[in-house]
């Protein structure tokens, strides 16, 4: 019989990515960040300008982040604990939306934080890329992890039958950004692995039963 499938994002989920990034952008780059209007798009000012970035830049500091700085990404609070406890009982993958040149460098990364878990890069809404991970594992039950609201609706559109935790583990964004569970796009929202844990063990022990 086939084991149940745990999918999980990376950034904010696992690892924090936000605050490294805004440490790097402020200390090297010469960009002010502030996130508080939880728009990711109007969160980044030239400091000499005042002007906020155009998305083209943006994503050009976003791709130089990932090629530079990964190894300042530390461990969100109980996050390789807890996917180490529930790959006891399931399978456990990460899905995240980094170029595919950068999958192995981030499975290293995990790996040096102490997980140790097949990585699928992707683009885009994760709904598709979903649905071909599940193809793939055949598993008694999906259940799917993601700071993003968006990736959630994704992946309800496409795949409904899989179980999905909404959860950010940064405090500098998750009371801004839009909640998948009140959108209904969610079953859950949590954004902290101590009360994530028991939550997602208990979906596994029902579907068990």
């Amino acid at each position: 019989m086939s084991r149940p499938l745990i999918i999980s994002d990376c950034d904010e989920v696992i690892l924090h990515m936000v605050a490294p990034f805004k440490v790097w952008l402020e200390e090297s780059e010469g960009v002010d960040f502030n996130l508080s209007g939880g728009d990711f798009s109007k969160a980044l000012r030239w400091r000499e300008t005042g002007e906020f970035l155009a998305p083209e830049d943006i994503w050009k500091k976003l791709g130089g982040f990932f090629a530079t700085e990964m190894e300042s990404q530390n461990p969100i609070n109980g996050s390789i604990h807890a996917l180490n406890t529930l790959a006891e009982e399931a399978d456990v993958v990460v899905l995240t939306n980094l170029v595919d040149a950068n999958r192995d460098k981030r499975a290293e990364q995990l790996a040096a934080h102490g997980l140790h878990a097949k990585v699928y890069t992707n683009q885009g809404p994760k709904g598709p890329a979903m649905a071909k991970i599940i193809e793939e594992f055949q598993p008694s039950r999906a259940l799917f992890i993601d700071d993003l609201a968006q990736h959630h609706a994704s992946v309800k559109e496409i795949t409904p039958h899989v179980t999905r935790l909404h959860f950010c583990g940064e405090p500098m964004i998750s009371s801004s950004i839009p909640c998948a569970h009140k959108a209904g796009h969610a079953h859950a929202r949590i954004d902290q692995w101590d009360e994530a844990l028991p939550w997602l063990s208990q979906q596994l022990r029902e579907d068990a039963a």
